[in-house]
């Protein structure tokens, strides 16, 4: 049997087909500016022939309704939109209320499996479990892009400022221009967050988490980071796999 997994994030479009225990076809596009109906009636036919599809959708109701529309028209299985649930298998959900853990956050946790899960992207997020597979919660803030492009949009002087100047300011702290200053405050932030978090959750712990990190920003701050991490590459398309063979596509 045949699954088409579909990672619809904030900033990109990620998919990939499931064929038993193998994650086949991992592809990637930008959004679009304007409709994402056309891309994805484009990943849609572009599956062939399969029985389900596993949805994990944080980029709007739009991509719902295409996805829906768009099996439809060309008689493929309805998607199954995956949602933050109390409880997966071993894996508990930490928040007061469940729901309001995101979807990708809750399906990337059941991929990854790992203590401390950190994604970089349009968001910085951290997430941890314990030993007994329970979230013990986490955290949220802008990513290194979108930290620096806020101020720009909420600061004239500094968005003049920031204009000209070089990008590469290496892993160096302070800075000799208004980008640069940009860049590295944001990208520093960002790790200085992950290292203290790690550290307060070891301290919970009575032990050092395994820290993973993904998203299209992890260049940007793993250099920065004075911990060792892995890399881990597509935790939602693993965590919709998980999902879609424990509803049996073996």
């Amino acid at each position: 049997m045949k699954a088409l997994l579909i990672d619809a994030g904030n900033s990109r479009l990620k998919w990939a087909l499931l064929r038993g225990r193998q994650l086949l076809h991992v592809q990637a596009r930008a959004w679009p500016a304007g409709d994402p109906a056309p891309l994805l009636a484009r990943v849609l036919r572009g599956a062939g022939a399969i029985d389900a599809i596993y949805v994990c959708n944080v980029a709007g109701v739009a991509v719902t309704r295409a996805l829906g529309a768009g099996a439809r028209k060309l008689k493929l299985p309805a998607p199954r939109i995956i949602r933050s649930a109390d409880r997966s298998g071993k894996l508990r959900n930490g928040y007061d209320e469940p729901w309001r853990l995101g979807a990708d956050r809750w399906v990337a946790l059941l991929g990854a499996q790992a203590r401390c899960l950190v994604s970089i992207g349009t968001a910085l997020t951290i997430d941890f479990l314990d030993a007994r597979g329970r979230h013990r919660g986490g955290l949220i803030i802008p990513g290194p892009e979108l930290m620096s492009a806020s101020l720009q949009a909420r600061t004239a002087g500094i968005r003049r400022r920031a204009q000209g100047g070089s990008d590469a300011a290496g892993r160096g702290l302070f800075t000799r221009n208004t980008r640069q200053a940009l860049r590295q405050g944001a990208r520093h932030a960002c790790a200085a967050l992950i290292e203290r978090a790690l550290a307060g959750m070891a301290t919970r712990l009575g032990e050092q988490p395994r820290l993973l990190l993904s998203g299209g920003g992890v260049a940007q701050v793993a250099p920065l980071l004075s911990v060792s991490f892995q890399r881990y590459a597509e935790p939602v398309l693993a965590g919709l796999a998980v999902i879609a063979r424990q509803a049996g596509l073996e």
